[in-house]
């Protein structure tokens, strides 16, 4: 059987939206891209694209120390230790949707491991979550892999934005990459919903002149995100958001909370 770029990964083309609640309302949009990739699959995939490359500088790359165990090793692996500790069963496949390198840089907010047992039901659900101090941490969970969204809450346990605290849950909602992908996440305290943030995107194939083309309308991407989270922490200062005090504390040490 002849392996295509398309058993091995895709391309989701859509937006991601911001809306905080309180206590100051706050929304934001914009338009981004996101590579699927099957972990197992990632050399076989270096080897059919000219525009990409596995842990070689392109204009579209990915790099293994960029996720997972971030040295370098196998993130297939690791992934799977996550699974198996989880009591998720065997694991035949792993997706990871992620933002790739554009000419060297990339940031991820979030990246999204969808792993599926032999039939193709998605058993665990996997979440590296990044701050801009480059910090990371996982949020994890086993699920039934049945209907079309699967839902799932974890306690927050890390910082993200400076304007919240380590108070409330997410709620995790999420729809497996097919046609369209959804990655939605509610945080919530005991007084109601505080900020939720989706990526909604359209399936396209994974081939160089797909690649080019989002490269073309989209050249500043990666480093974009990373302004952006600037930028709107800057409008939300300028509409009177106090930063947490912990973050206070540890920005005049010099280093992140």
């Amino acid at each position: 059987m002849t392996v295509t770029t398309d058993m091995l990964g895709a391309i989701y083309a859509g937006d991601v939206v911001h809306k905080r609640a309180r206590p100051k309302r706050h929304a934001l949009r914009y338009r981004v891209f996101s590579m699927l990739v099957d972990l197992d699959q990632l050399e076989a995939l270096d080897r059919s694209l000219r525009f990409f490359s596995l842990d070689r500088f392109n204009l579209v790359s990915l790099v293994t120390r960029d996720f997972g165990p971030r040295d370098g090793s196998s993130i297939a692996a690791f992934i799977r230790g996550k699974a198996a500790a989880a009591g998720a069963g065997e694991i035949a496949r792993i997706r990871m949707l992620a933002y790739p390198r554009l000419l060297g840089f990339a940031f991820n907010p979030i990246t999204v491991y969808f792993c599926d047992d032999a039939e193709g039901v998605t058993r665990f659900l996997a979440y590296e979550v990044s701050n801009t101090f480059g910090e990371h941490h996982f949020y994890e969970a086993t699920v039934a892999g049945h209907g079309e969204e699967l839902h799932h809450e974890a306690r927050k346990a890390f910082y993200v934005s400076p304007f919240n605290t380590l108070e409330g849950s997410y709620r995790f909602s999420v729809r497996a990459p097919d046609e369209q992908v959804f990655v939605g996440i509610t945080l919530s305290t005991g007084e109601g919903g505080i900020l939720t943030a989706y990526f909604e995107g359209k399936r396209r194939p994974l081939t160089d002149k797909i690649l080019l083309k989002l490269l073309l309308a989209y050249p500043f991407m990666t480093a974009k995100v990373v302004l952006g989270i600037h930028w709107e922490a800057l409008l939300l200062l300028l509409k009177g958001m106090p930063l947490t005090l912990k973050l206070r504390r540890h920005l005049k040490r010099g280093h992140q909370a």
